[in-house]
């Protein structure tokens, strides 16, 4: 199957929670769905507000249908040992535009690397299992330019094929940004061209 036929991917439906405890330390967990670092970043500083007293807050997140878009963070644990394990969960899972932070209250006994692996995976995991996973749609932004005179022939193809601007400008030279499925883009783009 090629990428342009295969243009779902897995994510989360609504925001989601996990626990995980061991030794007195408490590891929450929350997932996310997001579709832009700018998202991620934002809800991270309200989940840093709202859990200020945490010691650590750790996640990982993936975003677009290849998961192109990713980063993980230790937040002052041991490297490696609390964003990649919490990043694994989503590979694993194959999920994309989802965010997990992982927030933890130290309960006084020290768990090694190994221990904080097993708590950051299996924190990562219960909000996974917790959460609704759903099948997105891959689409790509298209900007389309037109003269005036070719307006009804434009907007013909889009109702034909079933598409709505999301931007629309109409003047002497038009302008309409509209989104559209991945494995149509090659069919509006060759209709668009003909004439």
């Amino acid at each position: 199957m090629d990428q342009l036929t295969n243009d779902t991917y897995k994510s989360i439906a609504s925001k989601s929670e996990g626990l995980y405890k061991d030794k007195g330390s408490k590891f929450i967990s929350i997932a996310f769905p997001v579709t832009s670092e700018n998202e991620a970043k934002d809800i991270l500083e309200a989940v840093h507000k709202e859990y200020h007293d945490a010691r650590h807050h750790c996640y990982a997140y993936r975003i677009g249908k290849e998961g192109e878009t990713w980063r993980y963070n230790d937040d002052g644990e041991p490297s490696s040992t609390a964003g990649r394990p919490i990043y694994g969960q989503l590979l694993s899972n194959g999920l994309s535009d989802i965010l997990i932070v992982v927030i933890r209250y130290f309960g006084g006994i020290k768990l090694g690397v190994p221990g904080l692996i097993k708590a950051y995976k299996a924190a990562a995991a219960d909000a996974i299992a917790n959460a609704a996973v759903i099948e997105k749609t891959a689409t790509e932004i298209v900007n389309v330019s037109f003269g005036y005179e070719e307006t009804d022939r434009i907007m013909r193809i889009l109702k034909e094929m079933n598409l709505s601007p999301e931007e629309y400008v109409s003047d002497m030279q038009c302008h309409i940004k509209v989104r559209v499925r991945l494995r149509d883009v090659g069919t509006f783009q060759n209709r668009l061209n003909k004439f």
